[in-house]
């Protein structure tokens, strides 16, 4: 992986493998609070588990929301850094910022407001009910923070510092970890919070890892970020970031929203399948690990890439990760079928729960393969300002085909979980198989944001 092509940066080279590492320890670590609040959380009981795995359904969603500014503008940014433009990199970089925060303000409130009327239409009752609503309240009426940080990170990642943000993740998974510990369990003189101190231990950690963030912006930078920056709005630059970033985050809140429907029919299986769905999930996360981190480290070369006009080398590289992407991941799933049920024991000694489980982890051969696949090209496809394709494909596949689909497995077949892992495993070899002609195609080529500087 070290070998393929390289692309020359305003301060270094950066290759695939001294992208991606980084970038797969930075995603390894963020799934690691989550898992950390699933395991800690599953000594309570099975109910905390499912109550903070359904509010994290929104969380996720809001994340991927404000992840329209973040994304867009690192793509944006990357293309100029590409062509040598880095006064409009760094004013880009200004703006995402403003925007992210204020788009976070807004859904903090929204959040504040409304965490239990949103659970209660999630069909939850009783303990899983008010698990929920507490852990929605706290965490999402701080989203603005994650905002903020969204923007930071793309554009810090997308300059090559991809090191530093994965040291910044290690920081604030130690941190949130400990504070777990303490709070949730009312360790060294701290009240024994539960739900709650699982959540205020989450903020905590966003506010020191935000604090760091901002240097590390101010040191990656070619050109230094005025204070006018922030509050100057262009409609040229607004316009480039919403050209990708709108088409993305709606393709991954359609996907989200599927998956909240899923939920939904799963909460009519009973409470074993809802707590297995729970834990099924978080393992399933780490088989599709380093086809995140590659698909991230390839768009941030594709985006450089196209806006140096080296479109066939933004071409060649893709295949290069495609293989190394679908490697890991085989590897990955095999451990997971292997170890399915001692795995499963980590989090629960339910027998129901361990076996439902370990049944929907087999599936993992067919889910994790297709959506390897969309990760790493449809990254790619974003980079080089084809936006749009993927959502419209995604619509026609994840909702007019899976969610169809996975009701008829689950209650009409009476397939249970595997049917929901089932009908989106078919959703994303669908849209995998779409993407793959579409990259052979070419047809990305004519959607670059901006031409090369020639006076550089």
């Amino acid at each position: 992986m070290g070998a393929t092509a390289t692309v020359k940066g305003p301060e270094e080279k950066l290759n695939l493998f001294h992208l991606t590492w980084p970038i797969f320890l930075e995603v390894f670590l963020f799934m690691l609070m989550g898992l950390a609040d699933t395991f800690m959380l599953s000594a309570l009981s099975d109910d905390a588990v499912s109550g903070v795995g359904a509010a994290n359904q929104y969380i996720h969603i809001a994340i991927l929301i404000l992840e329209v500014i973040g994304n867009g503008a690192s793509i944006v940014v990357a293309q100029y850094l590409g062509s040598k433009r880095y006064l409009e990199a760094a004013k880009i970089s200004a703006l995402a910022v403003s925007l992210n925060l204020v788009i976070g303000l807004i859904m903090s409130v929204a959040f504040v407001i409304f965490s239990k009327n949103i659970m209660i239409a999630m069909n939850l009752q009783g303990d899983v009910l008010e698990y929920a609503s507490k852990y929605l309240f706290i965490v999402g009426g701080a989203i603005f923070l994650q905002a903020i940080i969204n923007s930071l990170a793309a554009i810090i990642r997308v300059h090559g510092w991809t090191k530093q943000t994965m040291y910044v993740s290690l920081g604030m998974n130690i941190f949130h970890v400990i504070g777990n510990y303490v709070l949730i369990f009312g360790k060294f003189g701290f009240p024994e919070l539960g739900v709650q101190g699982a959540a205020i231990s989450s903020v905590v950690s966003r506010v020191l890892a935000l604090l760091v963030f901002f240097w590390l912006l101010y040191q990656a930078l070619e050109v230094r970020i005025k204070f006018q920056y922030y509050v100057s709005l262009s409609k040229e630059y607004i316009g480039k970031i919403l050209q990708i970033g709108l088409p993305s985050a709606f393709e991954q809140v359609m996907y989200q929203g599927c998956q909240i429907v899923f939920l939904y029919y799963v909460t009519y299986l009973g409470a074993e399948s809802l707590a297995a769905r729970q834990y099924a999930y978080n393992i399933s996360m780490f088989t599709y690990l380093f086809a995140i981190a590659i698909g991230t480290g390839t768009a941030i070369m594709v985006g450089r890439y196209v806006g140096a006009n080296e479109k066939d080398a933004a071409y060649k590289q893709l295949w290069v990760s495609i293989k190394w992407a679908i490697i890991f991941t085989l590897v990955m799933v095999a451990v997971v079928v292997i170890f399915r049920y001692p795995l499963m024991r980590l989090f629960t000694d339910n027998p129901e729960v361990i076996k439902i489980g370990a049944a929907v982890l087999v599936c993992s051969i067919l889910l994790e393969t297709g959506r390897t696949f969309n990760i790493t090209i449809i990254n790619s496809l974003r980079a080089s300002g084809d936006a749009k394709y993927p959502l419209i494909i995604g619509f026609f596949s994840m909702v007019c085909m899976s969610l169809p689909l996975g009701y008829l497995l689950v209650f009409q077949l009476d397939m249970g979980l595997i049917g929901v892992w089932l009908a989106i495993a078919a959703d994303e070899w669908f849209r995998a198989i779409l993407v793959f002609f579409r990259w052979k195609s070419r047809r990305w080529e004519r959607y670059a944001l901006v031409a090369p500087d020639k006076t550089k």
